[in-house]
């Protein structure tokens, strides 16, 4: 009885083992973007180029996906330098002392055909927020070297401030230099391991 039991947990564990799939980035093939206001005339664009992340999931409808993702602050890009090394300075992501910003999900549901909110903490700074994502499952497909890939994207905006990027800078004119509201798109692809 007792091996019987042995037997049938062993069994288990293995299905569970070898029935969630793991999920690597696709670094060519994805980004992570945003924009603020400048001046309230114009918006300024970057990114960062560097990131990674751990992606798992067992179901074939994505509810019990699991991510965490960390992002290079050193690895941002305005294609300004000068506004570069103020972006990672102590006004705004203070790289130096805060080299990352951390997203880990906590949940996920279903809200449609292929849309998602994806709840999870989300750290800038010193600073760690629950957040609800709006993500968008973009498909699976096989890519010409039979590996298998899917596409996720989420959309969103979050207020700077409530990360403690507190550069407030106003023009001559009284207008902010940078809106407070940053908007962002992450658009990921995964290679299924």
């Amino acid at each position: 009885m007792k091996k019987n039991l042995l037997s049938l947990a062993a069994g288990m564990l293995l299905m569970t083992t070898t029935h969630a799939e793991g999920w690597k980035l696709d670094a060519a093939h994805s980004k992570i973007q945003f924009k603020a206001a400048y001046l309230l005339i114009s918006d300024t664009e970057g990114d960062f180029k560097k990131f990674d992340g751990t992606f798992s999931s067992s179901k074939a409808d994505w509810t019990d996906l699991k991510t965490t993702i960390a992002v290079d602050v050193n690895s941002i890009n305005t294609e300004n330098e000068m506004r570069d090394g103020h972006l990672k300075g102590d006004d705004f992501f203070n790289a130096e002392k805060y080299p990352q910003i951390k997203f880990e999900s906590t949940s996920v549901k279903k809200i449609g055909d292929k849309q998602y909110v994806l709840n999870g903490n989300l750290t800038i700074r010193d600073v760690t927020k629950q957040v609800s994502l709006p993500v968008v499952f973009n498909g699976m497909v096989k890519d010409p070297w039979g590996n298998t890939k899917v596409g996720f994207k989420s959309t969103g905006k979050i207020n700077r401030k409530d990360y403690g990027l507190k550069y407030n800078g106003a023009a001559g004119t009284g207008e902010a230099v940078v809106g407070d509201e940053v908007e962002f798109i992450v658009d990921l692809v995964l290679i299924k391991q």
